[in-house]
């Protein structure tokens, strides 16, 4: 190789290099914790950018933890939330099945192969099968399986139904939840609203069939039950 060309290669090179040790400085906190995935990548460069970054004004180890990052304690829980999980996606299966056989129902009798009377029957079957699964889903979707309360007390986590039967969970502060001691309802009763303060969503207690496993924490969000009886 050439030793001018050679020399223009290396003077290159180290112009390159620290002009990859200048742009990390020059970027706002924003902007460096967006690139610090390719800043990393960036050898030297990245090595010293990375340092910056583990020493910035804003560490990740103080930023606040989200309710996946929580232990929680389970204060309630009912046993029979499998089944009505399992039976909302027979449901949902029945259901799909039922309107899947509609349409070859209505080729067949359009080619002369079944009867009106059997077309009508078949329809008012899905009908009355998408309704009852309509009413099922509105039920077990706000129906409670398990109840959890992070260590601090603040947070409760709700673990319910989706329309799918499959579970899903919802977290609300534990002040805006409706003590049952505010409530209307009583333990004794088959269903115990779950209430919020905003109204945004209203879920139901089982808790003549539920457990409680943890009355302490329990009583800290709900109230004491003992007064309700």
């Amino acid at each position: 190789m050439c030793p001018g060309l050679y020399s223009s290669l290396q003077r290159r090179a180290r112009a390159g290099a620290a002009l990859l040790v200048a742009v990390p400085r020059l970027l706002t906190p924003a902007m460096r914790t967006r690139a610090g995935p390719l800043l990393r990548l960036l050898g030297p460069a990245g090595l010293n950018s990375k340092r910056w970054l583990e020493n910035s004004s804003l560490p990740l180890k103080e930023r606040q933890p989200g309710p996946g990052s929580e232990k929680f304690h389970t204060i309630y829980r009912l046993h029979s939330i499998r089944a009505f999980g399992v039976l909302s996606q027979l449901k949902v299966a029945q259901t799909a099945l039922t309107l899947l056989a509609l349409p070859p129902g209505y080729y067949w009798y359009s080619q002369g192969l079944l009867p009106l009377s059997s077309v009508c029957l078949a329809g008012g079957i899905a009908t009355f099968a998408l309704a009852m699964l309509c009413w099922m889903s509105y039920f077990f979707r706000r129906l409670v399986g398990i109840l959890y309360v992070n260590e601090r007390g603040t947070i409760l986590r709700v673990a319910h139904l989706n329309f799918w039967g499959w579970r899903q969970d919802s977290y609300w502060p534990v002040a805006d939840v409706v003590p049952l001691t505010e409530s209307r309802d009583r333990p004794q009763e088959l269903f115990v609203r779950l209430q919020q303060y905003s109204g945004q969503q209203t879920f139901y207690l089982l808790l003549r069939y539920g457990r409680v496993l943890d009355r302490e924490r329990f009583a800290r969000v709900f109230g004491n039950l003992e007064q309700l009886k």
